[in-house]
């Protein structure tokens, strides 16, 4: 069945308003730059696996918007009305950081439409997994406020309307974006049937969200859980919080499809993220979450792309990460890799992390 592969060229054309890295221009603050978040990290993606051919042995599609009915199931009619507006006007800005230009709410619309594509894909057994190279992200929305980025909740509206066509009860959310998966886990939040667990730096962003105390409510109580690691975590680091705490997690939860929210903004070199994470390590939490896949789900596995702002870097941590999907021999070495080497954090450091992973882990009661 191979591994598919969902993209829309118009997702690239999504723009933001008029910024510089963070801050808006205007006053003081020169124009020009635009926002971090930007279609060349994603395009480069697309570039590589052309030139490597890579591409070629992926089930390449695009797919269809999702619909008014689908959105329903996650955002308040209230806010669609409001993001359709300023989009028909032109664009516009709406909640925290996340302007659009002409034709945002159709793009975003899309966007949303690759990661329900690919997990209605996998779940019906169409591919053997897949991958949504979704754009604008969507891990960061909230169901009337977007932020981050994030215009739609693009992984919780995917699993609402799979669970609508009764496709899937049980599904468990993995987001290793550098930045909390704060959007996701407040959809999911009071619910017993989503697993949503979240590694990232802590205080990074939001900065008033993802401590490890924030278990769930209601009858989700137990069944979020975040992960907040130090700036400099490093690859060790990633791969021991990976096996000791996602792992067992799955394993408790059960579920019958994975999605993976994968931002690759915990980069050495990423702008927004300070994680020391280089090709491998994104490569290894991909092969740990595929062996999990095929032991508690016969393999149902979507990816859907999230963050990620080194234009240099995140083509080559996706291809690895497309590599290890699709089981190719085609291997693109990680340019950096010498540099990353070169910055992995101190014995004493790496000491100090497993003695924070091994509280969690108690806490767990792993």
């Amino acid at each position: 069945m191979g591994t598919g592969f969902f993209w829309d060229e118009r997702c690239f054309w999504h723009s933001g308003g008029e910024y510089v890295g963070l801050l808006k221009a205007g006053g003081l603050i020169q124009p020009g730059g635009g926002l971090p978040e930007n279609p060349e990290t994603k395009r480069r993606l697309v570039n590589l696996m052309r030139v490597t051919g890579l591409w070629d042995q992926l089930a390449t599609q695009s797919a269809d918007p999702v619909t008014e009915e689908d959105l329903r199931r996650v955002h308040p009619a209230e806010y669609i009305a409001s993001f359709q507006a300023k989009s028909a006007e032109g664009g516009g800005e709406l909640g925290l950081r996340t302007p659009f230009g002409p034709d945002g709410y159709e793009i975003a619309c899309i966007s949303a439409g690759l990661a329900k594509a690919a997990l209605f894909a996998t779940l019906r057994g169409e591919v053997q997994n897949a991958y949504a190279l979704s754009r604008p992200p969507g891990h960061h929305c909230l169901p009337d406020f977007p932020n981050g980025f994030c215009l739609l909740a693009n992984i919780a509206i995917a699993i609402e309307a799979a669970q609508a066509q009764n496709l899937t009860d049980r599904v468990a959310v993995i987001d290793w974006d550098v930045h909390h998966g704060n959007g996701t886990e407040a959809i999911f939040y009071d619910r017993d049937d989503i697993l949503t667990v979240s590694l990232h730096q802590e205080r990074n962003y939001p900065l008033d969200s993802g401590d490890f105390a924030d278990r769930g409510s209601d009858a989700g109580v137990g069944f979020n859980l975040n992960i907040p690691l130090p700036p400099g975590t490093g690859h060790i680091g990633y791969i021991e919080a990976f096996e000791r705490l996602v792992l067992p997690a799955l394993q408790a939860f059960e579920p019958d499809a994975i999605i993976v929210a994968c931002g690759y903004d915990a980069s050495l070199v990423d702008p927004l993220g300070r994680m020391i994470a280089g090709a491998e390590t994104f490569r290894m939490m991909t092969e740990l979450t595929m062996q999990a896949a095929d032991d508690l789900c016969d393999g149902r596995l979507t990816l859907v792309h999230e963050g990620g702002y080194s234009e240099g870097h995140v083509p080559f941590l996706g291809h690895q990460v497309l590599e290890a999907l699709s089981g190719s021999r085609i291997h693109t070495p990680d340019p950096f890799q010498q540099k990353f080497d070169g910055q992995q954090p101190s014995e004493r450091f790496n000491r100090y992390l497993s003695q924070l992973i091994a509280e969690m882990e108690e806490a767990l009661g792993y």
